[in-house]
């Protein structure tokens, strides 16, 4: 009867002998989420739920930058022109955030006005600060790091940022690695940016996404950029000249 049963199914009844119900019922309910299929906490705004489902290209677009890169109403501007631009390309763009302890994926026009006129107040949220925004209905604009996890709990693999964070200088006294860099080793989400922050360690940032086992990738360039320069003085470790490459 094991042998025939489905995975899941299997996984379940495993589960349960070692931890109680409930957690063998949410590890069942896990195998269940397709890799493509949302998660069912994830609310998918319609243009990006009838886009996902025709198979059509999704962008994801993190929400720091409107809460707390620059002031209202200039935020929002840059963030519609931003998504003008996707759109200009052919493709869907997906700006995530947390509202009212809803994970949002892809914004309508009031909910990115809210998130704009909120700006600093909202929670500025990586990876382990979704559990506390969410469970408390608070409103939370996403890092890199928490915008590649929930765009890939939304099922889509593509997601455009300015800088990533990496290693600050002076880490061997600090401690003060991003966290951008561990979900980079993780979260299977191509990330498509300007490289790394400009007054960031870039050699050691290069070094510990190394060690992270992810492909940095160069597109029509040898240089690894710096955020508002080309070139950051290190090479980029790969190099590859078409999106059908990559």
């Amino acid at each position: 009867e094991m042998a025939a049963a489905r995975p899941q199914t299997r996984l379940a009844r495993l589960a349960g002998h070692v931890v109680p119900r409930a957690i063998a019922q949410v590890c069942a309910m896990e195998v269940k989420i397709s890799s493509n299929a949302p998660h069912p906490m994830v609310h998918l705004s319609p243009e990006v739920q009838s886009a996902l489902k025709q198979g059509k290209p999704v962008v994801a677009l993190e929400s720091t930058i409107i809460s707390h890169g620059m002031p209202y109403p200039q935020n929002v501007d840059t963030a519609r022109s931003v998504e003008a631009v996707v759109r200009k390309h052919g493709a869907t763009p997906a700006t995530i955030a947390i509202l009212d302890g809803k994970i949002l994926v892809g914004l309508k026009n009031d909910q990115l006005e809210k998130l704009g006129i909120l700006g600093p107040k909202c929670r500025k949220c990586s990876r382990r600060d979704l559990a506390l925004v969410v469970s408390q209905k608070g409103n939370g604009a996403t890092t890199v790091a928490a915008t590649m996890y929930l765009a890939k709990l939304a099922g889509i693999s593509v997601f455009v940022t300015g800088g990533i964070g990496g290693v600050h200088r002076g880490v061997e006294t600090s401690m003060d690695i991003s966290a951008d860099l561990t979900e980079l080793g993780k979260t299977p989400v191509t990330v498509v940016c300007a490289g790394a922050k400009s007054i960031l360690d870039i050699p050691r940032t290069l070094e510990f996404l190394e060690t992270q086992g992810v492909p940095v990738v160069g597109y029509q360039t040898k240089h690894f950029p710096a955020f508002f320069t080309r070139e950051s003085g290190c090479p980029a470790p790969l190099t590859l000249n078409s999106p059908a490459e990559i």
